[in-house]
């Protein structure tokens, strides 16, 4: 006579609601900004004495008017190249930055940000609440966070 399978007495599983994990609990808070009337020679100075690769341009109220990367200022400076004249110390950052640039609302979920960043192939986007520049989430943050959630946390 075989012997079937028994496995007991089931328990209740008790599945833990865990709240989703947003962009605003990622975002960089303390940016490095730039204005209008900045020179694109001293936006190059500052992408490499912080070691960063772009950033958002605010006007005086700290409203988001654009964005500003390495890609715009070398434009710039192949520009200069090809009209045989140095990188102009009037060539100013309204002239060069990005107007229409896309963001990110602080309470989307890191996933959907993930997904948003590989849509659009950006590597950062500015976080604007109000009318005002309150941060900033780059890929980067987006990995950190994949690097603190447990496979169970996942959704």
């Amino acid at each position: 006579m075989a012997i079937k399978s028994f496995q007991g007495k089931r328990s209740t599983q008790t599945i833990e609601v865990q709240e989703p994990i947003l962009v605003s609990d990622y975002m960089t808070k303390k940016l490095i900004t730039f204005q209008t009337h900045q020179t694109i020679e001293e936006v190059i100075e500052t992408l490499i004495s912080n070691k960063i690769s772009g950033g958002p341009v605010v006007n005086e109220q700290n409203e988001l008017v654009g964005i500003i990367s390495e890609g715009d200022c070398i434009k710039q400076i192949s520009e200069s190249r090809y009209y045989n004249m140095p990188v102009d110390k009037n060539n100013l950052v309204e002239n060069a930055m990005v107007k229409n640039v896309e963001t990110i609302d602080g309470n989307m979920n890191i996933f959907d940000a993930a997904n948003k960043f590989l849509a659009s192939k950006r590597r950062r986007f500015p976080i604007v609440d109000n009318g005002k520049l309150v941060g900033q989430i780059s890929q980067k943050d987006v990995l950190k966070a994949a690097l603190q959630l447990k496979a169970n946390t996942w959704k």
